[in-house]
């Protein structure tokens, strides 16, 4: 055994490599992730109430996470270009100084999209950040989660939380 046993993204000589997936069959595999962030009421209220002088933060955030999400192997050294036959970027909040952002994303292939749903929450967290910042600097990002994972031969994830 070596010290990168279990470890697919390494070679025989422990470099660095990108999986073959031409033998793993095609399915339906769904990811679901969710990022939070933080900050005051009032900035919540403006983004809500659609007051934040760059435009409708959520919105671009929606766009955003879509593209990222798509272009996820670009930003991932290892992961595999995928046609994604589907991204949803969700928003809620509590009221207070959370902004919960969720992204289901949806392919049909040999390789997973957990690494689309992160990228998607990421990117439209960090769009938020960029567009309120004028308001407020000191917001937080995190945590960020996989919720959910569906399909493929590793089997199915449910986050308990």
């Amino acid at each position: 055994m070596t010290e990168h046993d279990g470890l697919t993204h390494f070679n025989e000589q422990g470099r660095a490599r990108m999986v073959d997936i031409s033998d793993k069959e095609q399915t339906v595999r769904i990811a679901t992730a969710k990022t939070t962030v933080h900050m005051r009421q009032d900035t919540l209220t403006l983004i809500k109430s659609g007051r934040i002088a760059k435009g409708d933060v959520l919105a671009v955030a929606q766009v955003a996470g879509i593209m990222a999400a798509k272009k996820t192997s670009d930003w991932i050294p290892m992961c595999h270009p995928l046609a994604l036959s589907g991204v949803d970027i969700r928003f809620s909040d509590n009221e207070q100084d959370e902004l919960i952002i969720e992204a289901t994303v949806k392919t049909k292939g040999p390789t997973g999209v957990e690494m689309e749903a992160l990228t998607a929450v990421s990117a439209a967290a960090l769009t938020v950040y960029d567009m309120c910042k004028a308001v407020q600097k000191d917001m937080t990002i995190g945590p960020t989660e996989l919720l959910a994972k569906t399909g493929g031969k590793s089997g199915d994830f449910y986050r308990h939380t």
